[in-house]
């Protein structure tokens, strides 16, 4: 009477070492680096240079964006201020 389950079946993930975040579009400067390295698990210090140096490139990319959005900003509040006063 009872029907045997399927077994599921298990996905296996494999971490090569590179970031979730797919920055391929933002330009080829370290394509080379990228494609030429081995599938092998990096050391820590080779892991946390990799990390520093995506997020300073991520920082880079939005510094002017964030200028752009603290002036307008602050563009609005100095128009309140005005209206206000």
């Amino acid at each position: 009477m009872s029907k045997k389950k399927q077994k599921k079946e298990k996905i296996r993930y494999i971490d090569d070492g590179r970031s979730l975040a797919d920055m391929s579009a933002f330009g080829n400067r370290r394509r080379e680096q990228r494609d030429a390295r081995p599938l092998t698990p990096l050391d820590p210090t080779d892991r946390f240079k990799a990390c520093a140096r995506t997020y300073w490139e991520s920082v880079k990319l939005m510094f002017i964006p964030c200028l752009v959005t603290l002036g307008i900003i602050a563009a609005a509040f100095f128009i309140f201020w005005l209206l206000a006063s």
